[in-house]
Formats: structure tokens, sequence, C-alpha cells
């Protein structure tokens, strides 16, 4: 304890001396020539000075001094005792000519040490100039008069600079100087930098003047408020004066000349000034193009850092990441730069945190990066860029920090239930969205049509639905004189031709495989008779060459065919009569046998199904006949999909608007505009354009997916009227296909109900009858469901009910008029739908989702 009390008293001791050690100077700053100053020197401690001594120099004259003054104070907190001595030395000094001169150092012996004080500088100007301060003294003579000029008391409004860019800072200072005795103020009114971000950076609660030199005059200037300015845009930006009434305190000599005026002096009157500043001009040049991805708005000199909170962590253990931009510009308007966090990190809401110097134009702005690792390993955050705008170089400079690397450790999991293992555990998580934009464009070239291309719009659509009814009917008319004439008797002997040819194919196989060559062609030579017999509806008494290469030639059998099964006919006759030529021949005899069957068989069927065939490449043709594609839609097609993997939005909205222009209409024309629009920052126009590409295919997912996604950015929320059941299902049922598929779909059905129509009309057995009559009032009600369909979205194509909001700001009024009689009823914002009841000239009657209703301009909407 004793120790203790022992360095505590040499640390006091320490602590008085070093107190002992140097002598202060007070004195003004600024003089004239005809002014005479005080200088006072301040010793403070307990010892008074053995000895003192200061001259003025060659450059003041001593008026009168030193005048010497000590004080003591003595205080006692719990108990303790403390002492404090100041002694002055206070002299009067006239300048001997103008100019800047110094002070001279003055020495004092304290306690046996000497001490000495700074030398000082004096700022003496020529005039005489004596000025005022409220509480001080006044040298010349005192003011005799009420009227208050302004040169005696003004206010300014000083700009560190009136030539700037966008978000350079600028320091603002309001100075009030006055010559004159200032009692008080009141009524201020500060400027509200109208296109400016504005910070107070000082503003005294106390004012204190100091002089100051403005035009060879001095002055008591004091700071009223300092300002940082950042402009926000380009041009030039106006200033507003600031204002404020001062209290002046000013002399009034008595009118009375009574011999006591010179006793009690003039009488004192307040009088109110009111002062302003003139407005103030400062040009803003805009930032140049061409700024980097990582600009993140600063404009001056930073540089940048990263770091971890913590060095090491493990898997779901909380931590961030703190990047650090500091400099000097306009710190506090710098954005987050942007951080690519490895997917397993959850990442949370950006914190910032400002710390400015003084004058609010320094300083550093930190970005913290929560974030929360859910896997463990080594993990690395690529480079860091931040960008910035030079103005002394001007140009813009990019910075870096990183890679910055990481190791987290494994964590304590959650222990699973069940049957025990050995094997290590992985924690299992549903996939987490990183983030959400709009779905890509389209880039194969769609087919583009005039009038949305519809099927149900288009006449040859109805002509091959008419044509089917017809076929139908045409094929119930020829299969009942088929089956009147022939009795079914040649179908089934063409049907079984095949089969029997075949039968005796095997046969005479196995004649081969035993080597007989006789019985070999003999049953060789019965099937290829009885296959053209059968295949042809020919009797056995007109099977000769000649006849049958007239039928086969009748029923198109290419004419190689029909040579070769004429050779065929040719050999077996031969080996009846002649020797045997081997097994090798009996083989190429066989097989060509074979293949000459198949190859007729099959050019049969093919003649058979040719009407089908034809049929099918109408209804193919069809959605072709209502589409076209010239060379100049193609060329806006790739001059679009380049601009817009290039990220040149309007170009590339541009380049397909110019296809539509053209005449063409497509679902994914519309859907990639709106696309281009979303990311040029235009939110009605996208969802304009989106709206129209689900007109033409309501089916169409990724457009839906957009508009829906687009709908978010827009101002304003409105509830819907939910739609009635049944309606709500039958049109989610219709908006799964497009139009044209369900046009399709009916033409199908339609088809099938006529083909089991024909079955109940022409079979003969009781069940199929039944089978088809049901059959055919089934796909007839389904193919009229699909029409239904089909002709619900050609309908809502062909409706102009509906708009969307193009301007930024619409008030809907109460009747169709501008004037003070029609009300505003509410407020509409861009890309808001509404549906149009009624128009009345360059007004419509509009009704939201919710309901309401009102009237606004059509030149405020467009319509999909």
């Amino acid at each position: 304890m004793k120790r203790f009390l022992t360095f505590m008293i040499v640390m006091l001791s320490a602590a008085l001396m070093n107190a002992q050690n140097s002598i202060r100077v007070e004195v003004q700053n600024i003089v004239s020539t005809d002014e005479q100053f005080n200088v006072t020197f301040i010793i403070e401690g307990e010892d008074r000075p053995s000895s003192f001594d200061w001259t003025p120099g060659q450059d003041f004259n001593l008026v009168w001094g030193p005048q010497t003054g000590s004080s003591t104070s003595i205080n006692i907190v719990n108990g303790k005792r403390t002492k404090s001595s100041q002694f002055t030395y206070t002299y009067i000094l006239s300048p001997k000519s103008a100019g800047k001169f110094h002070i001279q150092p003055a020495s004092a012996t304290v306690g046996g040490k000497t001490i000495s004080s700074r030398q000082v500088q004096v700022e003496v100007v020529a005039g005489g100039s004596g000025t005022q301060s409220r509480g001080g003294s006044q040298s010349g003579q005192q003011r005799q008069t009420t009227e208050i000029s302004g040169d005696d008391i003004f206010m300014k409004l000083t700009l560190s600079k009136t030539n700037a860019v966008v978000g350079e800072p600028i320091t603002a200072t309001l100075k009030l100087y006055q010559r004159v005795d200032v009692a008080g103020f009141e009524d201020a009114k500060f400027p509200s930098f109208e296109g400016f971000w504005s910070q107070e950076t000082e503003a005294p609660n106390n004012i204190s003047f100091s002089r100051e030199v403005v035009g060879d005059q001095i002055y008591n200037s004091a700071v009223i408020r300092r300002y940082v300015l950042i402009p926000q845009k380009s041009g030039t930006l106006k200033i507003d004066p600031a204002e404020l009434v001062c209290l002046v305190n000013v002399r009034v000599q008595s009118r009375s000349n009574s011999i006591f005026d010179d006793f009690f002096g003039d009488s004192v009157r307040s009088l109110r000034k009111r002062l302003s500043t003139p407005a103030v001009n400062v040009h803003v040049r805009a930032l140049p193009a061409g700024a980097p991805a990582s600009f993140g708005g600063g404009v001056g000199s930073f540089t940048l850092s990263a770091k971890f909170s913590k060095d090491s962590l493990k898997t779901h253990d909380a931590s961030s990441l703190l990047v650090t931009v500091s400099g000097k510009g306009n710190v506090s308007l710098l954005t987050a730069p942007s951080i690519q966090f490895p997917a397993d990190f959850e990442v949370y809401d950006v914190k910032s945190d400002v710390k400015t110097t003084e004058g609010g134009t320094s300083g550093s702005k930190t970005f913290e990066y929560p974030f929360i690792p859910r896997s463990h390993g080594d993990f690395e955050i690529p480079d860091i860029q931040y960008s910035y705008y030079d103005v002394n170089a001007g140009k813009y400079v990019v910075l870096n920090a990183g890679p910055v690397r990481i190791k987290v450790g494994k964590g304590k999991g959650g222990e699973s239930s069940g049957v025990v293992s050995t094997l290590p555990s992985v924690e299992r998580r549903d996939v987490r969205s990183l983030g959400e934009d709009i779905r890509f464009i389209n880039t194969r070239k769609p087919s583009l049509s005039r009038g949305g291309g519809f099927l149900l719009g288009s006449a040859g659509y109805w002509i091959v639905v008419i044509l089917i009814i017809l076929a139908a009917a045409a094929v119930w008319f020829v299969m009942r004189r088929a089956a009147a004439r022939r009795a079914d008797v040649v179908g089934t002997r063409t049907r079984g031709a095949t089969r029997k040819a075949r039968k005796r194919l095997a046969q005479a196989d196995e004649y081969l495989k035993k080597d007989l060559y006789t019985a070999f062609y003999e049953e060789l030579h019965k099937a290829l008779l009885g296959f053209i017999s059968d295949k042809m509806n020919m009797k056995v008494e007109d099977l000769n060459k000649e006849t049958i290469t007239a039928r086969l030639l009748e029923n198109k059998v290419p004419e190689s065919v029909t040579a070769e099964f004429t050779g065929l006919l040719d050999a077996c006759e031969y080996a009846r009569y002649a020797p045997g030529s081997g097994n090798e021949a009996m083989r190429a005899h066989y097989d060509t046998a074979v293949k000459v069957i198949s190859s007729i068989d099959s050019g049969m069927k093919a003649k058979k199904a040719a009407g089908a065939a034809v049929l099918a490449v109408v209804m193919l043709l069809l959605p072709g006949a209502a589409t076209y594609a010239s060379e100049a839609d193609a060329g806006y097609w790739e001059e679009g999909v380049s601009a817009y993997q290039e990220g040149r939005w309007k170009d590339a909205a541009g380049a397909w608007e110019n296809a539509v222009a053209d005449g063409g209409e497509s679902a994914v024309l519309y859907y990639n505009i709106g696309n281009a629009w979303f990311k040029d920052g235009n939110v009605p126009k996208a969802i304009l354009n989106y709206e129209r590409a689900l007109k033409l295919n309501p089916s169409y997912d990724d457009a839906r997916f957009n508009l829906e996604f687009a709908r978010t950015q827009i101002q304003d929320r409105i509830e819907e009227v939910p739609e009635f059941v049944l309606a709500a299902w039958g049109r989610k049922m219709c908006y799964k296909l497009s139009s044209n598929v369900w046009a399709v779909l009916f033409i199908v059905f339609l088809t099938g109900a006529l083909a089991m129509l024909l079955m109940f009309l022409l079979s003969s057995g009781r069940g199929a009858r039944r089978a088809g009559f049901f059959s055919a009032i089934g796909l007839f009600l389904v193919a009229l469901l699909c029409l239904d369909f089909a002709y619900w979205q050609y309908s809502d194509y062909r409706k102009t009910d509906s708009a969307i909001v193009m301007v930024p700001v619409s008030s809907v009024k109460s009747s169709p008029s501008s004037g003070v009689d029609a009300k505003d009823l509410f407020v509409l914002h861009e890309g808001t739908k509404v549906r149009i009841l009624d128009e009345a000239g360059d007004w419509m009657n509009i009704e939201l989702a919710d309901g309401r209703q009102g009237w606004m301009r059509k030149s405020e909407v467009e319509m999909p």
C-alpha cells in the first residue's frame, strides 16, 4: 500500500511539473495599425515564478505593462484537497506598420527551472478599422447613430467549390460578420439545398466570434452553420438564400443636452437587423459514361479492405464479412458492393456503419454481411471489386480486395432416430433460392402470323372440318354399297392372302432344308399363285403371266418387283421339268419369294393409307397457311437476340417491335419484348407485352411467370374479387393448352366420334354397335368441349376490354372531365391493369379488380 501511495505521489508531482514547463499566450490574431491590443502570458502551477522576462521586439511599441495578476483555487473532493494557481502578465502594444509579425517568446523561472512561450503570429492590417464584439473592447469612436449599414453586419454563404460532378462533396459554411454589438439572434431560416444530399456538420449553440479580414476590413466572424453537400443530379443547382434577424445594441445620444449626460453617458437601444445571403448557383456535371459494373456511387478517393469477423468457425455458427471503404469523398452515400458468397452460405441483409470526420467529407463506411455456413470445408470468396470516380484523375478507378478465405469446421448436427448406423450422417434440407429474376428469352425464331394465327379464324380450318364430315359420310355410303355388292368375300380373301402365303413358304422352307427339289418348287409355285389370286381377287383360270403383270402394275406395284414375281413363276415352271440346280439356287429363289411377297403386301397397305396421310398433311399445313416469315423479320429477330445477350435492352426491344410493326405476331415475340423492357427498367411496358403474349397463348408458362414477377415491382396492390369456382376451374383447364391445340384436338375427337358413329351404323354385331354408339356420344361431347376452350381463348384475344396504366401517376375521376366538378376518387400507378367498361370521347370508364370504378384519360393507358 505504501509503495502504491509513493507511486501516486511521484506521478502527481511529475504531472504538476509538466504543467509548469510552458507559458500560454493569448493575443488577437488580427489587429489594425491604429489599434492598441493586449498580449497576455499565462503560467499555471503551484509555484510563483521567481523571474519573468519579455521584450516586444522591433515590430511593436510597448504602450503599457506589464500588469501582473494571480489567482488561486482550492478544490476538496471526497476529502482530497487540490490547489491550482494562475499567474498572468499583460502588456498593451501598438503596431508600427502593416504586415505579418511574430510576438517574441517570453521566458520565466519557476522552481529553479526556466520555461518559455511559443512564438505567435499576428497580422496587422492598415486603416482605422476598429471592431466591436459582444462583451469585448471597442477601438475607435463609439457609433452615435441608430443606422446600421450593410458593411457593419452581414451574413455570407461560402462554398468550397461551385463546379463539381454528381456525387462530389462540397463544404458550405454560413458565417456572420459584424463590427457592432450583437445582443442576440432570432427567426433563422436556412437553405433547403434542393437537388443536394445535405448533412449538418457544425451547428454551435453558443456562437464564438474571432477576427477575420474581409476586404481590408477587420470583422468579428462566427460560424452559424456548416454543411456537407453532395449534388444528386446534373445541371445548374440553385441554393436558396439564408435569412437571420440580429438584435444589435446601438448607443443613442440624448437630445436634452443635460449636464448629467456626460456623467451617465448615452442610452442604448436594441434594433432588429434582417440579414440574408445571396442565392448561389452550383454547376454540376454528370458522371462520364462507361462506369464499371462494380461502381458503388463513390466520388473522391477511396481504399477497400475486407475481412471476416471470425478467423474460424463451425457449421451453423453466425459470422460476418466486413467490407470497409475508406477515404475522402461522399462516404455517406456509398452503396454496398456485390459479394459472391458460396452457395452453402445462408446470407442475410447487409448492415452498414458510417464514421466520418468533423467535416463530413472523409471517413469510412463498413458493410457487414451476416452469414451462416451450412456445410464444412475450405471456402473462398472471390476477388471483391469496388469502383469509384476519381475527380482529380477524371476517370473511374477499380479497387480490389481478396480473395478472402475461411475454414469451416464440422458443427454439432442433429441426431437421427431409428436404426443405428456407423456411417456418417448428412444433414438434409430444402434447396434454398439464392435470388429471383425473370426467365430468359426464347432464342429460337418463332413463326409469325397475322391476326394472332388462330386456327378458328382461318377458313381453311373450317374447310377441313367440313371435309372430315363429308369424308365420314362418303365412307358410310361407300361401305354400304361395297357390303351389298361383295358381301365382304373379297375383303376376307385379301386380308388372308399374306397369312396363307407365309404358311406355304414355311412348308417350302421345310422342303428346302430336306433338299427335296421337286416338292420345294411345287410348294413355292402354289404360294406365289395363291398369294396373287387372293390379294388381287383373281380367278384361277385368269392366273397367267400377262394378267398377273397387268394387275400388279394397276395396283402401283413397281416394275422391278413385278418382274421379280413373274421371274419366280418362270423359275418354278422350269424347275418342274428340268434337273436340279442345287441347294444354293433353291435358297436364292426362296429368299426372293419372301422379299417380293412382303414388298407387294406393304405397297398395297401404303395405298390404303394414302387418303389418311393426305388429310393429315392438310391439317399439319393449316397453321402454316396463316404464318409467314420474311428475311426482314429474321433479321429483326436475330438483331434483337444479339442485343439482348449483350445487355442492350432498348435496342433488343426496338428490333423485335419492328417485326411486330411489319404485321407479325407471336406469343414468343411479345414475351421477348416484355423481357427486354423489364431489364431496361420499364415495368409497365413489360407487363403490357406479357399480357399480349398470354392473349395469344394463355398456356405460355414462362410468360405467366414473368408477368407475376413483374407485378411484384409495381406500386399498386389490389385485392381481386374471387371468381366463381366453376368459372375459375374452367379457365384453369382452358389455359392448360393453347387455342390452336384445342382446335386440333377438336378435329381429332370429332374424327373419332365419326369413326365410332360409322362403327355403330355399319357393324352387324350388337356389342360393336353398342360400343360405337356410346363412344360416339362421349367423343362428340369431348370434341365440343375442346371447341369451346379454343373459342374461349380466341374470343379473349379479340376483346378490347382491358388496359395497362402507362403513366407514372394517374388520378381517376368521378366523371369524364378534368373540371372542378370531377372529384379525384383514387390514384393509380404505372403497370396496374384495369377493365374498360365504357368510353366517352378522350375518357374511358374503368373498373379495378376489387370492383372500384372511375374515369381516366385514354392517353394514360394502352391496351394489350
